[in-house]
């Protein structure tokens, strides 16, 4: 079963997407991605750990994190 991964990475600009794509698509065993802009958050599924995705996105100058859902308050 694939996993799906959620990174906080920052989506300046097009050049910036682009970027992060073309790393992301580098990645063996990845069946799809996707990039949130307004969220900041890029959404990777396949054969791939949260580590594996930042360590792609840190290779080409992108700080990554872990996505955290924020706790919403009422």
């Amino acid at each position: 079963m694939p996993n799906v991964v959620e990174v906080k990475v920052g989506l300046h600009c097009v050049d910036c997407i682009k970027k992060i794509l073309k790393a992301i698509k580098k990645i063996e065993d990845i069946e799809t991605y996707d990039v949130d802009t307004q969220l900041n958050k890029v959404i990777v599924t396949g054969n791939v750990t949260t580590e594996q995705v930042i360590k792609v996105l840190q290779k080409i100058g992108k700080s990554a994190s872990a996505w955290e859902p924020e706790a919403r308050g009422n």
